[in-house]
């Protein structure tokens, strides 16, 4: 958990674009110009959805390939922390008595040009906080705020508070639609100048037009699939030192996890053999579940082209390939 405690304010925010009169394509180009607070977490490598290549790849306009949440999806997280961003504002006023507004501007640091902000709304009248920044969290995104504000969250928030010289932020969350929490972020001007430094970092990628490491994540893995789609050529790194300890590392590596998931299902089978029928076993430990699942209905696609093969040129749709990473003797 970051450390928080109440600082001095610092110098207010410049409004950089008034967002009232531009529309969604045209504010997502202007979010490029720069690192926002929702770009905080991802920029210096601790965001738990995104990774700093990926944020590259958005920074830099290589990112049409990769896929992007529809706004007007209603299965996707997205559209719910749009739709229901104005009543967690209501429900906070309602539940503190403090009244907030919208900004409609991208503000910009007021001496750090590359770091910008978009507020969820503005408290108006309060000497105690002056910022709300609006949460959702559906069953398994609240897990993350049992312990408080999540990490991501924070500096999300302290890069807000960096870019609009305030003193403290009101997190307002509703968890599973259901319960609305409010937690207090304080400015914290230690870890600021960290973040500072840390973007700045980053946002030399971005300047320099050269792409940050990869981190392991899928995140990471979806931005070089889309960085790099792949052609004939081959490279020798056979007199690569550093990479070659790298492909000897991953060979041994995936050796051992083979032979560790061979043993994990050898396990597996041992405990199963001995529930049988059981659907629960119980250990000094923790236990095991073994339910059967719901019967299902599926379409015999096969058979159903057999009989129909019209259908298969009628619906037919054509899907990009993508490159595949195997380890060759």
């Amino acid at each position: 958990m970051l450390v928080q405690h109440p600082a001095q304010p610092g110098l207010p925010a410049l409004r950089l674009v008034d967002t009232r009169r531009i529309d969604r394509a045209d504010w997502l180009e202007v979010r490029k110009s720069g690192i926002g607070g929702s770009d905080a977490a991802a920029a210096v490598g601790l965001s738990p959805y995104k990774s700093q290549l990926e944020l590259w790849l958005e920074k830099t306009g290589r990112d049409a390939q990769l896929e992007k949440p529809d706004p007007n999806d209603t299965t996707h997280p997205v559209f719910w922390g749009t739709l229901l961003e104005p009543i967690v504002a209501a429900a906070y006023t309602q539940q503190t008595g403090r009244k907030v507004r919208k900004v409609n501007a991208v503000l910009q640091h007021a001496t750090v040009p590359f770091m910008l902000a978009n507020l969820d709304r503005e408290i108006v009248g309060s000497p105690e906080v002056q910022i709300l920044e609006c949460k959702t969290a559906g069953e398994f995104g609240a897990r993350l705020w049992l312990d408080g504000v999540p990490e991501y969250v924070q500096l999300q928030v302290q890069h807000q508070l960096a870019v609009t010289g305030k003193q403290s932020a009101d997190v307002a969350v509703l968890l599973c639609g259901q319960k609305l929490e409010v937690h207090r972020v304080y400015r914290d001007d230690e870890l600021i100048s960290r973040l500072i430094h840390l973007e700045a970092q980053f946002w030399q990628y971005v300047a320099s037009d050269t792409p940050p490491p990869a981190d392991g994540s899928e995140s990471a893995d979806r931005a070089l699939r889309c960085l790099y789609p792949g052609n004939a050529t081959v490279v020798d790194f056979t007199e690569d030192r550093q990479l070659s300890a790298a492909f000897a590392d991953l060979v041994l590596l995936r050796a051992d996890i083979k032979a560790k998931e061979a043993l994990a299902e050898q396990l597996k089978q041992t405990l199963q053999q001995a529930m049988g029928d059981a659907s629960v076993a119980q250990f000094d430990t923790g236990k095991i579940t073994y339910k059967r699942s719901k019967d299902s209905v599926s379409i015999d696609l096969e058979r159903l082209l057999a009989d129909h093969p019209d259908l298969a040129q009628q619906y037919a749709t054509s899907k990009p390939g993508s490159r595949r990473f195997r380890i060759c003797d």
